[in-house]
């Protein structure tokens, strides 16, 4: 407690410049406890995340790619091609290759960001290089599929700890800000060069189970940084807009949010105002509220959209109700 308290009046004195020995509010004092003691749990929580990317990755990469002689997109399927065509070991192309994406990372996004990746990116490699996984199996199929997933889930876990295992979304961030085009054009370029080398390089077989190894990693990573709960976003137009507020607060245990607004409609451009109903459900609610709204408005106009994440608010408090 004395060392936290330590910490949190030098990062008073840090944040306001004050000299040493002056007193400070209990108040003050408190608050930053508190975010110390935040810093220190999120700190930990990515460095457990980062761990375990880490070890998923080697896993999938020793255990089924590189026996195979398989490659995933992005800087990791060129450091996998590399290897197998210059016989040098892959931590060495894993942590040339992927070094100047990472300078480009702490400039482009932040140098905490950089840190962090160099870290997961150099353990990775070490982690290859000393610690030996015996191979799972030879079907070519298990070994795409299942060496995807490890390597997908290891990144994904990379992510949620604030870091990367491959330098390729930063090189594909960069470009999007400098050409004027999405992130996803870029990588779809980027992979679409490197799995054609392969099909020259090595056979169209392994380029073609390279690329359900991809496909096995990206689905995988999405499903690791945006996990199994996925919401839905609901807005709501009725003329029942009261009783339909009092349905999903009442009835689904779920919060709103209202707000004022304006219909258009007719030739002419009639208007009315109208209460905006807003909320926000997991996918599993989505059936039951159109239910539920069909019930009360057969005629409600209902736009749904998907959320990535929600904090705070009800939606991840309370129990759903069936």
């Amino acid at each position: 407690m004395n060392f936290l308290r330590k910490l949190a009046i030098k990062r008073i004195q840090t944040r306001k410049k004050l000299a040493h020995g002056q007193e400070f509010t209990t108040y003050e004092i408190a608050k930053s406890l508190r975010q110390v003691r935040i810093s220190i749990l999120l700190f930990s929580r990515d460095v457990i995340f980062m761990a375990l990317g880490v070890l998923s990755a080697a896993f999938g990469l020793e255990s089924f790619l590189l026996p195979s002689k398989f490659i995933d997109g992005g800087i990791t399927g060129i450091s996998l091609l590399s290897s197998i065509l210059s016989g040098f070991p892959l931590p060495v192309f894993l942590l040339f290759l992927n070094l100047p994406f990472v300078l480009l990372g702490s400039k482009t996004i932040s140098r905490q960001f950089a840190i962090k990746t160099i870290i997961c990116i150099s353990s990775l490699a070490i982690v290859i290089a000393t610690v030996h996984f015996p191979e799972v199996t030879h079907d070519k199929l298990l070994v795409a599929v299942f060496g995807g997933f490890f390597l997908g889930a290891g990144s994904g876990l990379a992510v949620r700890g604030s870091a990367v295992l491959d330098g390729t979304e930063v090189l594909a961030i960069f470009l999007s800000k400098k050409l004027s085009v999405t992130v996803g054009d870029v990588i779809i370029v980027i992979n679409t060069i490197i799995f054609a080398s392969a099909a020259y390089f090595l056979n169209v077989e392994a380029a073609l189970y390279s690329m359900i190894t991809y496909l096995a990693a990206s689905k995988t990573l999405d499903f690791i940084i945006e996990g199994i709960e996925e919401y839905t976003g609901v807005t709501i137009i009725s003329v029942h807009n009261e009783t339909i507020r009092d349905m999903i607060v009442n009835h689904m245990g779920r919060g709103v949010t209202v707000y004022r607004g304006k219909r258009g409609y007719g030739r002419h451009g009639h208007t009315s105002e109208v209460d905006i109903v807003y909320t926000v459900v997991t996918r599993l609610e989505v059936s039951k509220l159109k239910i539920e709204i069909e019930k009360i408005d057969p005629n409600a106009f209902v736009i749904m959209n998907r959320v990535k994440d929600t904090k705070g608010g009800m939606v991840k408090k309370r129990p759903l109700k069936h």
